[in-house]
């Protein structure tokens, strides 16, 4: 066999290989590594050439002709491998992202009220349909109006530091007076008042305000920071009996049933009668448990008439009106409504008690 028909055969047998190898290609990195092993510059045609210059030179342009044809077929053929992998790979990325609009779609997860907020928006609706205004205030206060205008002397313990959170160097617009996390939303009753008089002149009025309030306590039914509803009004001839009436109302509305209640003969410096709140305990039935401390009653919360002095420190006449005031935990009558036994629950956060509540889905 002559030097060209070897080179003629030798060339056949690359470009079957090659046609081959090419087909068998299952990416366009494989087929570019084809590429290369067969047509780069130290590739198998390269290595095929470097016999060609052992040829006569008449035989030269004869074996030229069948390289360059050779690698015309193999250039094609992986132009038509690549087109052909690009269109396989681009059907199988529309078969994975294909969505079958037939299928009903993915809802996302809905959260909700926190179950504080939950009670807090209960309560208020029910004093709204009692016929009270909503009010709010601010929660940094100052003294007169936090403790001053409720009758709370200087000397009184909830004006200790140890009791309420004061903000360092910061002063009322006089420049006089220390200003502080407001401990009560009792504040926002002095606020009311005397906003209610500048535009109406007089009572009757009935307010219930809700808010956070700040105290230093941190136990398992208290925290530094609490919700609170105040509820009070002011007219003429209001009495103990229209203060027992709202309570027994709002208790009943709230629990969803009759709940025992009683009044027990206290002290605040803002109310006169005063009376502290109990209802019978929901977690043992009254049998006596540690909630309720073996008792069977749970204290709400604090109530009584207003003192005339706190009338007379927004102008209104205690010889001519009266009015009650109590102040009631948000958090407390949540836990008791819902059996939560410990008050920390509402502010750790744990998903799981969240979603039991309500609060998320």
């Amino acid at each position: 066999m002559s030097e060209i028909d070897a080179l003629k055969v030798q060339l056949e047998s690359l470009q079957s290989e090659a046609l081959a190898a090419f087909a068998a290609a299952e990416n366009p990195a494989a087929l570019q590594q084809l590429r290369v092993h067969y047509l780069g510059k130290k590739g198998a045609l390269t290595e095929v050439l470097k016999g060609v210059g052992r040829l006569p030179p008449e035989a030269r342009p004869v074996i030229g002709q069948y390289v360059n044809d050779t690698k015309a077929v193999l250039a094609g053929a992986l132009e038509r491998g690549e087109a052909e992998l690009a269109v396989r790979a681009k059907a199988i990325r529309i078969q994975a992202e294909r969505i079958d609009i037939t299928l009903p779609g993915r809802k996302a997860a809905a959260g909700g009220l926190h179950p504080v907020q939950q009670g807090l928006d209960e309560m208020t609706e029910i004093f709204s349909q009692m016929g009270f205004a909503i009010a709010e205030g601010p929660e940094i206060e100052d003294e007169f109006h936090n403790f001053d205008a409720l009758n709370i002397p200087p000397e009184h313990p909830a004006r200790a530091m140890h009791d309420t959170f004061f903000i360092k160097d910061m002063l009322n617009e006089a420049g006089t007076e220390p200003m502080l996390l407001r401990t009560h939303t009792s504040p926002v009753q002095i606020r009311a008042m005397k906003r209610f008089l500048s535009e109406s002149g007089e009572p009757p009025l009935a307010v219930v305000a809700p808010g956070r309030v700040y105290r230093c306590d941190y136990d398992v039914t208290h925290s530094p920071m609490f919700h609170q509803v105040e509820v009070f009004k002011v007219d003429r001839n209001v009495s103990m009996a229209h203060l027992k009436g709202v309570l027994r109302h709002f208790l009943s509305a709230y629990f969803e049933k009759d709940v025992g209640i009683r009044l027990r003969p206290h002290y605040f410096p803002f109310t006169e009668p005063s009376a502290e709140v109990d209802i019978s305990c929901v977690f043992c039935a009254s049998k006596g448990c540690r909630i309720c401390k073996g008792s069977g009653w749970i204290e709400v919360l604090g109530s009584g008439m207003i003192h005339p002095n706190v009338l007379r420190a927004v102008g209104i006449d205690s010889s001519e009106f009266s009015g009650f005031a109590f102040g009631l935990g948000v958090e407390r009558l949540v836990m008791l409504k819902q059996g939560i036994p410990d008050l920390r629950l509402f502010f750790e956060n744990d998903v799981r008690f969240l979603r039991k509540m309500g609060g998320t889905r």
